[in-house]
This record gives structure tokens, sequence and C-alpha cells, in this order.
């Protein structure tokens, strides 16, 4: 088999599957934000981004100022949102038109005195309220002074009203994400009776548009969806992955019985065997947590488990028995083999695997 190295191959046919599909999950008045943070979900943001904005999306949003500002340098013309705005980043937010989501009332005093120092007016900034997860957002007894704050200058307009669902993918836990769509719901008629105008309200992350329908409100927001993972086997069935990374076998070796390979000798023969070099490591995203057989990879369409400990640049698989040679490809995830079965047997999500996928893993689009 040619060899092509290591990739991760993005198939954007499939993005553009999986946005449609979460779109025919709201209503056709509903504005739909692509959550493209951590390097697009670790597909590669400008390229997505594109694709997305060609596709239609109204939003994006981003975790930090730095992925908005290599945005727009790629082009990118639709309102992204910054979901974690950091104070000394704020000059950027503003040069770039990045709408910062404004979490404490010590923020809000902070991007205010910024904005006004800079001759804004009405500049658009979104509201995050804290209603249980507990991570950022202006808790409901800082909401009155929030308020009047806001009611208090007119270099900024409240664009937008958000929450972040904390277990809508647990349908266990339903009582508890009602309640926290209720308190949302709440809150927002406040500031909204408060304000005297209408804001954007957006709660649902891509479990929450699945699965809470009446909280879809003005805009939802979907980011691991996108990427062809709903967080439930019935939900992915709809979905395509978007990613597959493959690699290629470096060298074969053999050991004997009682001989070791990888550091600290972290695997011992218990019989003769064959093993194969494939050339990514946890440099590359393969992380420690997939050595020792917890995770297997496709060589020639057969299972081979890792063995030992996975190093920095490379990692080994037991190819005994399997029928294979130097530069074979192999296949570590891909749409029928998904990173979400890989990332459970190792005992962690779709999520981590995907966004730890470094950049010197060179991203090859299909589909365009």
């Amino acid at each position: 088999m040619e060899s092509k190295g290591t990739r991760l191959e993005v198939d954007l046919a499939a993005l553009a599957h999986n946005f449609q599909y979460l779109k025919s999950k709201i209503p056709a008045e509903t504005l739909f934000m692509s959550v493209v943070k951590a390097n697009a979900y670790g597909h590669g943001i400008t390229t997505i981004a594109r694709k997305l904005q060609d596709l239609g999306t109204d939003y994006f949003a981003v975790a930090y100022v730095e992925e908005g500002v290599e945005m727009r340098d790629a082009g990118i013309t639709k309102p992204i949102l910054v979901l974690h705005a950091q104070v000394h980043t704020l000059q950027q937010c503003i040069d770039r038109c990045l709408e910062p989501v404004i979490y404490s009332v010590e923020m809000l005093e902070a991007f205010i005195a910024f904005a006004k120092a800079n001759s804004q007016k009405s500049y658009p900034i979104h509201l995050e309220f804290n209603t249980g997860l507990n991570r950022i957002g202006i808790d409901p007894d800082d909401l009155d002074r929030a308020i009047a704050i806001v009611k208090a200058t007119d270099a900024i307009k409240v664009c937008g009203l958000q929450s972040h669902l904390a277990a809508s993918e647990d349908l266990s836990e339903k009582d508890f994400t009602l309640r926290q769509i209720e308190t949302f719901e709440n809150l927002c008629n406040k500031v909204e009776g408060q304000i005297g105008y209408q804001c954007l309200r957006h709660t649902d992350n891509t479990s929450g548009i699945l699965n809470y329908n009446h909280s879809h409100y003005s805009m939802v927001r979907s980011g691991i969806g996108l990427y062809g993972y709903g967080n439930d086997l019935k939900f992915d069935a709809h979905l395509k992955p978007v990613a597959s990374l493959k690699s290629n076998i470096s060298q074969i070796r053999h050991i004997k019985k009682g001989e070791s390979v990888s550091y600290n000798r972290s695997h011992k023969a218990s019989q003769d065997m064959d093993y194969a070099v494939i050339s990514l490591g946890h440099g590359d995203g393969i992380n420690r947590i997939y050595g020792y057989g917890k995770s297997s990879i496709l060589v020639n369409g057969k299972w081979a488990p890792t063995l030992g400990i996975i190093c920095m640049d490379m990692f080994m698989v037991d190819v005994t028995g399997i029928d294979c040679k130097t530069g074979d490809e192999v296949i570590i995830f891909d749409q029928t083999h998904p990173a979400r079965d890989m990332a459970e047997k190792a005992g962690t999500i779709s999520y981590e695997l995907l966004t730890g996928i470094q950049k010197r893993v060179p991203r090859i689009y299909l589909n365009s």
C-alpha cells in the first residue's frame, strides 16, 4: 500500500450533512451558532469556518479572542462570539469586531471602561448567566447590579443573553436541566424588562438542540454535533464523523517471549510476537491513556492493540498474525470506527481525543 504519511482527513461533505441535520431540528427562524473553538475541535479552524460560512451559519463561537482574530484574518465576516473573553485581549476584541461574553460584574465594568476609552457606542456584548453549571457566569444575586451598570452607559448594548446547560445529554438529570432552562428564562425576562429591548437568547448546546426543543429560543449553539457526535447513539446514527486519523507502519519488529517493548519495559511478551511501530505519539495527541492495550487500531482490516507506554512520537501495536509490512496504512479512527469508540474504551470522551490532535498532524480536506 502506498504510504501517505500521518494525516487527519477532514470530510467537508460530512460537515455539511451534520450542519443540515442539526438545522432541521430547530425552527426556521432560530439562528444557528457554529462553535469552532479549540481549532474547530481539532479539525482546523479557518477551513471549517469558511465552509460553515458558505453553508449559511449565522454566528460563530470561539473560546478566546486569539481564535477570533485568526478567523477574521482568514476572511470570516459573520459575527463571532468570544465565550471566555479576557481583559488583556480587549483591544484585539474591539479591533476585530468580536462580541465578548461578559460573565461577571467585574468583567462588565472592565469592558465598559475599555469601550468608553475607545470611544465605542452600543458595542455588542452577551451576558452569561450561571444557572447551575457553576463555571463562569453572572449569579442571579448579582443581576440587579449588572442591569444597573448596563442601563447607566451607552458604550455597550446587550446583544445576547446566554447560559450553559450542565447535563443536557444526560436524561437522568432532566429535572435539573428543566430548572436551568426555567431559571434562564426568568433571568432573560427580567433583563429585557429592565433594559427595554429584546436580545438574542441562547442556551442550547448540541444535546440541548436534540433533547430540549422548547428551549431553542432565538439561537442555538452547536459544537460537537457539527463534527459528527450527538452524545447518544440514537443521534450519532444521523450524524457523520468528519475526521479520520491515519498513519503508517514505520517498522515491523519481532521479539521473543520474556522480552519487552517501550519505556519502563511496560509490555513484556508472554510469547514470541510481532509488533509494528506507528508514527504517532502523545506529541501528536495520542495520549498515554491509549497505551497498555486500552486502544486498538486497524491494520489491513484487523484490530491491533497498543503495547505498553505511548511514546512522544510513536507507539507500538501487536500485529502477530496480521499480514502487513513497513509502509502500510493504519487507521486510528474514521467514520466507520469513530473517535467516540476509541475514547470511551480509554475512559475519556471524543471531545478530548479530537481537540488533542496537534497541529503538526497535517489536515487534508476532502469533498470541498
